[in-house]
């Protein structure tokens, strides 16, 4: 096979080159129907399978024939932006990217790079211990059939938004019929995208998915890059085996001699926590945080290429193709005057014949060597033989770095045989942690064999970056303590300990409006369960002497809605027109200090439901300043409980965690401030996923609680003097074990029938319309607060303290300082007494109001570090009510 016939494989269908199906369809009768960019994409070969006598063979997939990375990541991700235009903007949101291994992993990866902001994960034929399966189907006429879903987190495949389902080729569409119907009898959705480099079904077998499509009640879309069919003569499977057989036994002959090369071994420096690929998961954070990383691997693969080397094979392993693809493009883009080439090895046995007209020329066989589940077995790689390569850089995970692969007849020699140099690379394989027991440490994030033979490394520790030459057929280093993998390795540090807790079950995409809350869809999603049928309501009296009495949970009920008068809500709209200015100045401020202090890409996450306007109004300045819109979520945090764990997981698997930004709308006594640290560090325990910054950022910060905030005066904020009518009609969060279950996120109601009172939007718009007007002020102000010294000093803890006892209360959580939290206590719980700094002016007017309609005296205190504190009943039961039921005795 000479080097001009191999390189021309991927482009058969030029004037004058030879189809590379031409051999099959003349001896077998098969015939490619279509045009000719189908005979472009596609060559023919005869497999070594009883089930399909022939093989299409794709000419920029980059598995059977060595084609430029940059035509093979161009491909898929030039249907990726295809599915793109077809989804839209809005219609796009919430999509999930499934790929099929082995052949189709690197091309759903390149489709998902395509759509830019959907993750990705692709079925896998490799289990792994202690993660659990979220699914499965069949692929009946492959050679190995059993694909299994490993997800890491839970949410990944449970959302409402499009599933987009990507292969190399069409040919029954049975695949696609058992993918959906597994996944859509767990997780129904109403949009699903079938995407392949081919569609080569026949008319019935159309029919039959259109036909499925009705039945579930789903839409499914198809985007292929040609679209043709394939014409079998009667009898072919016969033929088939029979022209195999033959030629099979004529190609055996003696094997390659051995080479005295040595292969040369390069450490990459992978990113640490960054998984190898799509099998648990792969984000758009880590696929950032990959191409960040790409220029200095691919410098380190470059320097140890021989000199003046002109043709190079990057060879990925299996179903790990878009590590290698990705390095391969780097590499592409990096060295000039070599031309780069990428394919992978396989499990397909296919016949291999050294004739121009024929798409496998070449193959080379060599035992597995990743411990499979399935047990021992050849392994090959295509066009590589003859392929005219001056060097070969192997790219493995680290479960495939064994003995096997270093053996006499692995690999790596029988690579050595036909290439005079050889270069290694392992990536780190990335194992989900399993899930312990609370007070259990935390696993490392990704566990995996190291660079050297039987070294066992976590993603945290760093790759040793000098090259290694170790000869052919040797093991390596540290060889000699390898052991069955069923005792060291990957597989057995992923295996959970007997005390781990099992697995949560998939978790929904978020809730939105207007399905759920009065705000818009794109202003934020609710990572909560809607529970707007039950009835969770108690009267305001039951609920305090519960809660007082250690007979329930403050979060296990919710408060009667309070229904404001005429006279209220008049005062409502007034604050808001005197305190809108101030509000938008202070909306600006901790905007702009978020985005230069924490992160230029920030993931607004809400503490629901009081940090929700806030978080819409952040979002919304982000848009009004700099034109890009964060994505925002709502999640529950419940004293004493901490916050909602799943809620963590979902965004974990969506977002990287460094980039999420807690918001409440003010500090009391920083109680939520320190039970969000104590969650967050919790969190990391239990789950082993790191990076969240348990630090609030509030619009006020009276008690000087964080280092993030748009203001440290205790001022009205108009969203507190309501309940869920100025927060898009979502009530107060609830826990409660008989409603929600360990794999649920934290619930919460939807009062739809409050709509005609509704004023969260206008909240809203009031203060965004005064953007423009404080711009210039945020600007001055946030650069003192970016100089100036932050630094919490927890004042308001103390005064909180200092009060309980002055007061005879000596329960810090009956005390709550500030505006915000004294509105609550006269709405929500049974108020003692209002606390006010004398001469506080309008910013009380609704707390007198509020205290007279409940009978509750407000008492004027000269030194006072916050505007209002409001004192609940220290020794609450309903008798300690007056006859009327609004005086409250001591």
């Amino acid at each position: 096979m000479t080097d001009a016939v191999n390189d021309t494989s991927g482009a058969s269908g030029a004037a004058g080159a030879l189809w590379s199906g031409a051999w099959v369809a003349e001896r077998l009768g098969v015939e490619l129907v279509g045009g000719e960019e189908l005979s472009a994409l596609l060559g023919l070969a005869l497999r070594r399978n009883p089930k399909r006598a022939h093989l299409l063979v794709s000419n920029v997939l980059g598995k059977h024939v060595p084609r430029s990375p940059a035509v093979v990541h161009g491909h898929g991700f030039a249907l990726g932006r295809r599915v793109r235009d077809l989804l839209g903007e809005d219609g796009r949101r919430g999509t999930v990217v499934l790929g099929y291994a082995e052949t189709a992993t690197g091309l759903g990866h390149s489709v998902a790079d395509g759509l830019g902001d959907a993750p990705y994960l692709h079925s896998t034929r490799r289990p792994v211990d202690g993660v659990e399966q979220a699914g499965g189907f069949e692929e009946s006429h492959s050679h190995a059939t059993s694909h299994l879903l490993l997800p890491e987190h839970p949410t990944l495949l449970a959302g409402r938004g499009p599933l987009v389902l990507v292969d190399d080729e069409f040919s029954t569409g049975n695949t696609v019929l058992n993918t959906v119907r597994a996944l859509h009898e767990r997780y129904p959705r109403e949009r699903y995208v079938v995407v392949a480099l081919v569609d080569m079904r026949s008319a019935r077998d159309q029919g039959r998915l259109a036909e499925f499509a009705r039945e579930i009640g789903a839409r499914v879309d198809l985007v292929a890059a040609a679209k043709g069919t394939v014409r079998l003569p009667e009898g072919v499977l016969e033929k088939g085996r029979a022209l195999v057989a033959e030629y099979e036994g004529a190609a055996a002959g003696a094997p390659p001699p051995a080479s005295a090369a040595r292969v040369v071994r390069v450490g990459l420096g992978w990113p640490d926590g960054v998984p190898d690929g799509g099998r648990h998961g792969f984000t758009p954070a880590h696929r950032s945080r990959l191409e960040s990383a790409l220029p200095g691997m691919a410098a380190r693969l470059a320097s140890a290429l021989p000199p003046g080397a002109r043709r190079v094979l990057v060879l990925g392993f299996e179903e790990l193709m878009y590590a290698p693809l990705a390095l391969a493009r780097e590499l592409e883009r990096l060295v000039e005057g070599t031309e780069i080439r990428f394919s992978t090895t396989t499990r397909s046995p296919v016949l291999a014949v050294d004739d121009p007209g024929y798409a496998i020329r070449s193959r080379i066989v060599f035992p597995a060597h990743d411990d499979p589940a399935d047990g021992p077995g050849e392994r090959y790689a295509y066009n590589v033989a003859g392929g005219g390569f001056d060097a070969v850089i192997a790219v493995v995970d680290s479960v495939a770095d064994t003995p096997a692969l270093h053996a006499a007849d692995g690999l790596l020699a029988v690579l050595a045989t036909h290439t005079p140099t050889v270069l290694l690379t392992v990536v780190p394989s990335y194992v989900p942690p399993p899930r312990p027991l609370r007070g259990t440490p935390p696993r490392p994030s990704a566990v995996a064999a190291g660079e050297g033979g039987g070294r066992l490394e976590t993603a945290g520790q760093k790759e040793v970056a000098e090259v290694q030459e170790t000869p052919c057929g040797d093991p390596g280093p540290g060889a000699e303590s390898f052991a069955p993998f069923s005792s060291i390795g990957p597989h057995a540090s992923a295996r959970p300990v007997a005390s781990a807790t099992e697995r949560p079950p998939m978790l929904p995409e978020p809730l939105r409006g207007p399905d759920f809350s009065s705000y818009a869809p794109d202003e934020v999603g609710w990572l909560l369960r809607d529970l707007s049928a039950v009835t969770l309501e108690a009267p305001t009296e039951e609920r305090e002497e519960a809660i007082q009495s250690g007979g329930a949970h403050y979060a296990e009920s919710l408060p009667v809605e309070y229904q404001p008068s005429g006279q209220y809500q008049a005062l409502f709209h007034s604050a808001l027109e005197a305190s809108a200015e101030r509000i938008a100045l202070a909306v600006g401020v901790v905007t702009e200090t978020v985005l230069a202090e924490r992160s230029s890409r920030p993931v607004i996450v809400s503490l629901a439901r009081a940090g929700t306007p806030v978080g819409v109004l952040m979002r919304r300045w982000a848009r009004y300043r700099y034109g890009v819109e964060p994505a925002h979520y709502a999640v529950s945090i419940v004293r004493g409980r901490g916050i909602d764990a799943n809620a963590l997981r979902w965004l974990a698997a969506h977002h990287d965690p460094a980039d999420v930004v807690f918001v409440d709308g003010w500090t009391g006594k920083g109680a939520i401030t320190r039970e969000l640290a104590a969650a967050i560090e919790e969190f990391e325990a239990s789950d082993g996923i790191t990076g969240f910054d348990p630090e609030i950022a509030v619009l006020a910060d009276p008690g000087s609680c964080v280092r993030t905030y748009g203001t440290r005066e205790d001022f009205l904020i108009p969203s507190a003097c309501l309940n869920s009518t100025v927060s898009g009609l979502i009530s107060r969060t609830v826990l409660r074990a008989d409603l929600v279950g360990p794999g649920d996120f934290h619930g919460a109601k939807f009062y739809r029938e409050l709509a005609g009172v509704d004023v969260s939007v206008r909240f809203l718009d009031a203060i965004s319309d005064r953007f423009a007007a404080v711009t210039d002020d945020v600007d001055a102000r946030t650069k003192e607060l970016l100089a100036a010294d932050r630094t919490p000093t927890w004042e308001g803890w103390a005064a909180v303290e200092r009060i309980s006892e002055e007061y005879g209360i000596h329960d810090v959580n009956l005390v709550k300082p500030g505006v915000g939290e004294t509105t609550r206590v006269l709405l929500r719980r049974v108020p003692w007494k209002i606390l006010a700094r004398a001469g506080a002016g309008a910013d009380l007017d609704h707390v007198r109001l509020l205290a007279e309609q409940r009978g509750v005296p407000v008492e004027e205190v000269a030194e006072l570090p916050y505007t209002c504190v409001g004192l609940i009943h220290p020794q609450y039961t309903r008798g300690a009510t007056g006859a009327d039921g609004r005086a409250v005795a001591v």
